[in-house]
């Protein structure tokens, strides 16, 4: 290669080196100078103390989010924690301004020191995620003891009742004002301690307390699980109102299976011409007071027997074709008269069809 070509090449090499080198400190200096915009989460007030409040208080606050960045902010979700909703927030934030997130909490279902959690997501790249946080301390100013709610399991018919205490830290003389009932299947009635009936070392000292008698049962509660209140209104300024839960489950005295029976297509012959329905009480203490007194049919064609089982209170209703039943649909009723005093008739609906003679020897033949 010649020098003066080494020159050229060498000249050549220089100047896009030096390009490549201003080309750097260009973008070094635009980085410098010009710094990617951002948003950044400023929560002003991250822990919200109540306090002392009455249980049954609704709290409700509003917590400042500040963008102290320079892109919009956004709050992508806001999910409460167990005992908290979220009632809205502020989905943007623009620079240099500030949002708000509402948390709610209901201390209905509180009692003592609680904490209540919101989780924010947001596009902060710094910190994508961040909690704010409810605090109080939830006292009740009117209570029950054992407990604020009574459970029952029994059978329809049955009446059965519990009892609660009902006392108050309220500085006023408490007293009960009424009492509302969720139907006329639960009573209620109460009366006033006096002092050698009141319970010790609950409430304030020297306030009236009240025994509450909850009746539940009878012909008009219904077969199934109970989930209601007893609302107990009072003159208690933080507490005008006490709930009390009902709960548990009404069962049905007997039990019966099936409870509609359907032949299908059957001739006398056939082994399905013989039908059961099992019944059984559901009295655990005394099962044997039920008793199967008679069985009726409305089907022409179809007898009834029914006899006890081993176990006490059981019993076995048998349906039969007769053989000398007329070919055509079954459509009709059984009646089981029983020895139950809610429920003494049951009846069956039965259906199915008998099959001709012809069609019988047909199936018998195969």
């Amino acid at each position: 290669m010649s020098s003066k070509r080494s020159l050229v090449v060498t000249m050549a090499f220089l100047v896009a080196l030096l390009a490549s080198f201003a080309t750097a400190q260009e973008k070094t200096k635009k980085a410098t100078s010009e710094p990617e915009k951002a948003p950044r989460l400023t929560i002003v007030e991250p822990i919200k103390e109540y306090g002392e409040v009455p249980k049954g208080d609704k709290l409700d606050w509003s917590f400042l989010i500040k963008n102290t960045g320079t892109a919009d902010l956004q709050i992508i979700s806001a999910k409460p924690g167990c005992g908290c909703t979220v009632a809205d927030f502020d989905k943007v934030i623009k620079p240099g301004e500030t949002g708000k997130v509402t948390a709610h909490v209901d201390t209905t279902s509180f009692n003592g020191p609680i904490a209540k959690t919101v989780t924010l997501e947001t596009n902060d790249p710094s910190a994508p995620t961040s909690q704010l946080t409810i605090h109080a301390v939830v006292k009740p100013y009117v209570e029950a003891y054992p407990a604020g709610f009574v459970r029952f399991n029994q059978l329809q018919g049955e009446v059965g009742t519990q009892s609660i205490t009902l006392y108050s830290d309220e500085e006023e003389p408490f007293e009960i004002k009424d009492v509302q009932v969720p139907g006329d299947w639960v009573k209620v009635t109460y009366k006033k301690l006096d002092d050698s009936e009141r319970v010790a070392n609950i409430g304030k000292a020297g306030q009236n307390q009240y025994k509450v008698d909850i009746t539940v049962g009878g012909p008009d509660a219904k077969i199934g699980p109970m989930a209601d209140k007893v609302r107990i209104l009072t003159n208690s300024k933080h507490s005008p109102e006490y709930p009390v839960s009902v709960t548990g489950v009404i069962r049905p005295t007997y039990r019966v299976e099936p409870t509609a029976l359907n032949f299908g297509e059957v001739a006398p012959s056939d082994a399905a011409a013989t039908r059961s329905v099992l019944l059984h009480s559901n009295d655990m203490k005394t099962p044997e007071q039920f008793v199967v007194t008679k069985v009726e049919s409305t089907v022409p064609g179809i007898t009834t027997a029914f006899k006890p089982l081993a176990q006490k209170g059981d019993y076995e209703v048998t349906l039969q074709v007769a053989k000398d039943a007329k070919p055509g649909d079954i459509d009709g009723n059984v009646k089981i008269y029983t020895s139950d005093k809610v429920n003494p008739v049951v009846t069956l609906p039965v259906k199915g069809t008998i099959k001709r003679a012809a069609a019988a020897a047909g199936t018998s033949s195969k």
